[in-house]
């Protein structure tokens, strides 16, 4: 009998939202060790507090925790042109903020958005609307 792959195996950073303003998204892969890997598989990764940074051509992912392994950034595999725009997207302003690590099928991605980042009066509002949505108002 086969078994069917688990596809719910994500993880979603949920401060992102509610600190930024989320634009454009881009699934890019990680080059990750193999303890790493099943570290994630194992859901002991975080991505709140994570960012990502673009140094020497490269695209990295700085602060995500993975179980007790902290120390290292990791390197993120996307394409000259997804770099190119990305590049073009943070000298306009833009934050580059990872919002998902999808864990479910063979590879593991990493889901990034352009963001900017909102004010405390924005934030007051998403409270405010959040609040009316769940009918306590």
């Amino acid at each position: 009998m086969k078994k069917s792959r688990i596809t719910d195996n994500v993880v979603v950073n949920r401060r992102a939202r509610f600190d930024y303003q989320l634009g454009d998204e881009l699934t890019c892969g990680i080059s990750l060790t193999g303890p790493e890997v099943r570290l994630i598989r194992d859901h002991h990764a975080q991505l709140r507090g994570s960012f990502v940074t673009i140094k020497n051509g490269e695209l990295w992912l700085n602060n995500a925790t993975l179980g007790a392994e902290t120390a290292r950034n990791l390197k993120l595999l996307v394409t000259k042109r997804q770099l190119r725009d990305l590049t073009r997207a943070k000298q306009d302003g833009f934050q580059l903020v990872p919002t998902k690590l999808l864990a479910g099928g063979r590879y593991i991605k990493l889901i990034i958005a352009t963001g900017r980042g909102k004010k405390k009066y924005d934030k007051r509002e998403t409270i405010k609307k959040r609040d009316l949505e769940r009918g306590r108002y």
